[in-house]
């Protein structure tokens, strides 16, 4: 079963700040999605990369991208994070008009150092399962807040912190979507990654966890580059 990678990268990045959008920044020389999008081409596993971006960047990613062998396309996406994954199904369903099934990995563009390990160990996890996320297990006590007080403290070994890549069997991310698209009340309770929504929508599904890395950062604020910089130096 072929496996595709779609990169999502069509954020503003407002936390971030500037006039450039996040993923069009400049880490170790490159922008971070050409980071994103060159790791994906060298994964073994992978057999198409698909990026997803902001309409008003999407010739400036087009040229980032272009020397990896493995991009099939560059498509805009939408306002949120699902809107830009529902555009990449989209697209793989019409890629799939034969009906076959195949394995989807999303990654979000802010994630620059993802490893070969973890994308392979989400591929081949695949084989076995039909949803796999990749997690960081907590080191820090976890609480719950209300009203600037403490309400409870969580239980720290049933607790981890969710990356990307996030991967799928194309069917069943497909329905799941299908199901918040019917869903009302899902434009005003959003799940913030896809993971999410295979919870909501098809809680019958199991989620198979992957070690995931501290080096897997996400790069959300402007002082979030220093520490990839670091990362990559150390590395």
């Amino acid at each position: 079963m072929r496996t595709v990678a779609v990169v999502l990268a069509g954020g503003t990045g407002s936390r971030f700040g500037g006039d450039v959008p996040k993923q069009m920044r400049v880490l170790a020389g490159r922008t971070i999605i050409a980071h994103c999008v060159e790791a994906f081409s060298l994964a073994a596993g992978i057999d198409s990369v698909l990026v997803v971006t902001a309409s008003d960047v999407a010739d400036q990613v087009r040229q980032q991208v272009s020397g990896f062998r493995k991009v099939a396309d560059v498509i805009t996406g939408g306002v949120t994070r699902t809107d830009s994954a529902r555009c990449a199904i989209s697209w793989l369903n019409a890629q799939s008009a034969d009906g076959g099934d195949c394995k989807v990995l999303f990654h979000d563009a802010a994630r620059p150092l993802v490893d070969q390990q973890t994308i392979a160990e989400c591929v081949t996890a695949l084989d076995e399962w039909q949803a796999v996320g990749t997690v960081v297990a907590s080191a820090d006590t976890i609480v719950e807040v209300g009203h600037g007080t403490i309400r409870r403290t969580l239980p720290r070994e049933s607790l981890a912190r969710c990356q990307t890549p996030q991967g799928f069997l194309l069917s069943v991310i497909s329905r799941a979507y299908e199901l918040a698209a019917a869903d009302p009340e899902f434009a005003s309770f959003p799940a913030t990654d896809d993971c999410g929504v295979v919870l909501r929508y098809l809680p019958q599904v199991p989620i198979r966890t992957v070690a995931g890395s501290e080096r897997n950062l996400k790069i959300t604020y402007s002082a979030d580059i220093a520490v990839a910089q670091a990362l990559l130096d150390a590395r």
